[in-house]
Parts: structure tokens; sequence; C-alpha cells
């Protein structure tokens, strides 16, 4: 599938371009702009599949869920107490009643209430035929099998309605919306046993470079440990794809060609890390002029430059940059958000917020910054953020001591301390 309307691989696109380490270039595409390329190309992936409502969790669903029952089925009690008729209610004074039965949550009572009778009710329990109030035990003299009403009460009170929280033919839940823990109670309350789900978005993921080595090997002068697919193996897992790590690729274009090829035999997502800069040994772009397409490979923020989306075959191509930091900025900000939607969700931008910085920050116009914060409160109880020091994109400490992203916007220059700007956490309530 080609990208209309957008230069790619075959055109110019890579002649004579800044270099990865450039602090700024004028042609980088603007973050708003490349998320707006992506969307438009990407689509849920094809198939589904029914599973039981607990495998349920984390996935995307197929189909909209409506409910077959009413939620409550009928009218019951909001709080331990009486159950009676709101006529018998006094205008002034008090009124005394008869107690003719108990009902628990669970069980029922099925004789009509008559005047002057009431029923000891259990919270959930369903209200008994002719009573439509609830008089809460703390507000009841008892007395052997009567009891003491005020005037003070209210008819209807403490009753929740049948089909308060769902109504019979309800649309509960939309297509291409993930499963959390509410939507998973939800599906319980409505009796379900299975559901129709997206299947799982398949994601190969591999890391580009001689330097690299992996965990347990001996370093020799100039290598290093390869961090970044530790980074996206847990983003991927944590998503619930299907991911499949395919290890360190060296730096040979023919190597690297095989892998590319490999991948998109099966997977419907391939990420890379490192290889998109414009280096000697940086063959990702000529190999997908031979094996696809390009739609962008830089965008203009920082950290992530240097990043190249495309397609190879039916598979989505995501380029992320070699430095680990980068990798981190560029999986939350698009990879993240776009595999969502490959996966059937529509998703929605993050939550930011505005709140005030303790530290100057440095800025310069024409690219949107996710600098690493950490927000906290101060003596008054504000809620103030604090840089995590050094913004360099090879300290990844700096994403590990964060909580949240400070997001500089594209147009804006230089922060004063003590200005309001906009943050990014990390983490939701339910995430």
């Amino acid at each position: 599938m080609g990208f209309p309307g957008i230069m790619t691989d075959k055109d110019t696109a890579f002649q004579n371009e800044p270099s990865c380490r450039s602090d700024h270039d004028p042609r980088s595409l603007p973050v708003e702009a490349a998320w707006e390329r992506i969307r438009t190309v990407i689509e849920p992936v094809h198939g589904t599949e029914r599973v039981t409502v607990r495998q349920a969790l984390g996935r995307v669903l197929a189909a909209p869920v409506q409910s077959s029952i009413n939620v409550p089925a009928q009218d019951n009690a909001a709080m331990d107490g009486y159950a009676l008729r709101g006529a018998d209610i006094p205008a002034a004074g008090t009124q005394t009643l008869a107690c003719v039965g108990t009902v628990l949550a669970g069980a029922s009572f099925t004789r009509a209430m008559q005047p002057g009778e009431c029923v000891r009710i259990m919270t959930g329990a369903p209200i008994p035929p002719g009573a439509d109030t609830v008089v809460m035990q703390e507000n009841v003299q008892c007395a052997g099998r009567q009891i003491t009403i005020q005037a003070a009460e209210t008819p209807g009170q403490n009753v929740r309605p049948a089909g308060e929280d769902l109504l019979q033919g309800d649309t509960v839940l939309m297509a291409g919306q993930r499963v959390g823990p509410a939507e998973l109670g939800m599906l319980g309350s409505l009796g379900l046993v299975e559901v129709p789900v997206y299947r799982r978005v398949r994601v190969a993921f591999f890391s580009t470079g001689d330097e690299l080595r992996i965990a347990g090997s001996t370093l020799e002068p100039g290598q290093i440990y390869d961090s970044n697919r530790y980074t996206l193996f847990a983003a991927l897992q944590r998503l619930g794809v299907e991911a499949t790590d395919m290890g360190v690729v060296a730096d040979d274009p023919h190597v690297m060609e095989q892998a590319f090829t490999d991948a998109a035999s099966f997977a419907d997502a391939i990420i890379t890390s490192g290889g998109v800069s414009v280096g000697e040994a940086d063959f990702v772009k000529e190999i997908m002029g031979r094996l696809g397409e390009v739609a962008f490979w830089k965008i203009a923020m920082r950290p992530g430059r240097p990043l190249a989306f495309g397609t190879i075959g039916q598979a989505r191509f995501f380029g992320l940059p070699g430095n680990p930091v980068s990798v981190v900025a560029t999986w939350y900000q698009i990879v993240q958000p776009a595999l969502r939607r490959l996966m059937g969700e529509d998703p929605q931008p993050p939550m930011t917020f505005r709140v005030r910085t303790a530290n100057a920050l440095r800025k310069r116009p024409g690219r949107t910054e996710f600098q690493r914060g950490v927000l906290s409160r101060d003596g008054d109880g504000e809620l103030v953020v604090t840089t995590t020091g050094s913004q360099g994109s090879g300290i990844l400490r700096s994403v590990s001591l964060a909580n949240c992203f400070i997001v500089l916007p594209h147009d804006g220059g230089d922060v004063a301390a003590g200005s309001r700007v906009e943050v990014q956490p990390f983490e939701g309530v339910m995430g």
C-alpha cells in the first residue's frame, strides 16, 4: 500500500539530509502531522475471535456489547433497613408499623405489603411487592415485632430501581473499546460467557548495530549492552500484542534485509531501533527502498527526531532511533497509539495538565520536546514539576527517575522557572 501525496524513499528524501546529531532540522515533520499521517494509513487488523470474559482482559472488543437484562434486575434496597409503603410515612409525628418478615440479599418476599406493614431488608435484597421505600435501620425504633418511624422520612428513598445501571437493550461497551478491570466487571454483571475481540496484533522487533551485545556477554572496547529490546519487550507485553524478539541484527545490509523479509512474512508491525540516521552504517533507509515505502523518516521532536514510518508488504514499519531515551519517547508518543489503532482501538490523546515548573527549561522553537520530570506537591500542596537533570537522549536513568513528560510545544522557546508547563503522567489510575 502506498502513501498518496507523501514523499517516499524512491524520491530524494534521503539525499543531502542533516545528520541525526544535528540539533534542529526545519524540514522535520511536526509531531501532530506525523501522527495524522499514521492515523490515516493504519486500520485495525482483520480477524476476530471469541474468548471467555476473563480472557478478554486487555483485549479490544470487535463488536458492541448489549445488555440482555436489566441491571439490577429488580428494584432493590440501597442499604440495610426496613421496606415499607411510602404512604405509611406520617405527615407529622411518628407512625408504628408491624414487621411481617425479613428479606436477605439473594432471597425474596413475595407477599404484597399491606398498609401498616414493613419488612426487615438487607442491602441488595429485592423490594417486596407493594413497598417503595426503605428506612435505614439507624432511623428506626424497634419494640418486638414493631417499629416506629419519623415524619422526616421521604417516600421512595433508599431504593435502587431496576435498570438503574443498565436497561435491557442498552449498548454497554462499544466496538474498539479495550477491556479493563471496570469493563470486565460490566461483562460479568451481564452474565456473559464469551465476547468477540480482535485477534492479537503480531509485532516483530529487533535492534541494529555492531556495537550492541546481549546481556551476559563480555564487553570489548566500544561495545555496549542492548537496552532497547528490553524496553520494547516490556512495552509490547503491557500492550498485549504477540511480540517476537528477533535479537540484535548486525550492520550488514544483506543480514538486515533478510531480517526485514523474515519479519514481514508474519508480522503486522515491525519495530527496529537504530539504523535510521544518515551514518555510513545506517542501512535501514536503503533496504526500505527495495522492500517497501517510507512515509516519513524524521519528525520535529526531541528526543527522537530520526524516526521512520512506512510499510513492508502488509506490515507497518517503525524505525526508532538508537538512543534509549529516544526509544521511550517515540514509543509513547508515536508507536503505542499507532499499535492501539492497529489493534482496533481509537486511541485518544494522552491526558495532560498544566503545573508550575521548579526549573528553568531550555527549548528551541521548531520542535516538540518531551523532557523527563518528577511531578510532586510542594509545601503548600500545589502540584509542581522538576526535571530529572540532564536531558540527553542516551541517559535512560532520566526516564526511570521520572513519572511524567514535560511537554514543550513546537513553537515555544525557553521557559522560566515558576512558569506553567504541560505535563503528561506516565501512569493512569487504571493503567
